[in-house]
């Protein structure tokens, strides 16, 4: 059987390799990001050594494998979890708790074979993910959202090429580029969107951007 300090470790590992993937997600402003790969890799660790535990445990004395109970109890959780998911707009929340109900579960699973150990060392691992980790991610972790900046110009056949070299002197990351003009009225409307982070200041965007010849009005949202 896979020892109690085995296990930890392995919790352990499992946590930090969750901890990499999911700060590379938050980096990218994805829903599921650092805390829900975390709680996710910690809670399938421990459903593999658990099972791993229970066929090695109880198989010599009863007719069937006891891992099938926790393989139908992962897959029977997402339904849960499911319900804690909601959509905002473009926007999803809720992940997080659905992945704690999840990993959750299967500490239940750990308690009720007789792996106190791990089930009280996995409960205090998703503790500090939960609380921890929230502390982290405000304080360190750079949030990535999309802009859309709208310059209209009178005049300026070149406003394309000026807004996008602004927007290239402030290193923002251009995604698409949208064109709209009227001949009649001599207008040009520009619409580009670009990958900024939240909460910053656009005020370096706003003053390259006056600065573009015949522009009359814009709108960044």
């Amino acid at each position: 059987m896979i020892s109690d300090l085995d296990i930890v470790l392995r919790l352990g590992l499992a946590a930090i390799l969750g901890m990499a993937i999911g700060f590379e997600r938050e980096r990218q402003n994805q829903p599921a990001g650092l805390r829900t790969h975390t709680i996710l890799a910690i809670g399938c660790c421990l459903a593999m050594t658990i099972s791993i535990n229970l066929s090695m445990q109880y198989l010599p004395t009863v007719g069937g494998d006891p891992s099938r109970l926790a393989a139908q109890v992962v897959s029977g959780i997402g339904f849960l979890g499911a319900g804690a998911i909601l959509r905002y707009g473009t926007n999803v929340k809720g992940l997080t708790t659905a992945t704690s109900l999840w990993t959750i579960a299967i500490v239940g699973l750990a308690v009720g074979a007789g792996h106190y150990f791990a089930a009280i060392a996995t409960t205090i691992l998703l503790l500090c993910v939960l609380v921890l980790l929230n502390i982290l991610e405000k304080k360190l972790i750079r949030v990535y959202i999309n802009i859309k900046v709208v310059v209209t110009a009178q005049g300026n056949t070149n406003l394309v090429k000026d807004l996008q070299t602004a927007l290239h002197q402030v290193k923002k990351h251009i995604i698409s580029t949208g064109i709209e003009r009227n001949p009649i009225s001599d207008l040009t409307t520009v619409t580009i969107e670009v990958k900024a982070i939240e909460d910053e200041s656009f005020e370096d965007i706003q003053g390259l951007v006056t600065a573009i010849p015949g522009v009359t009005h814009f709108k960044i949202n």
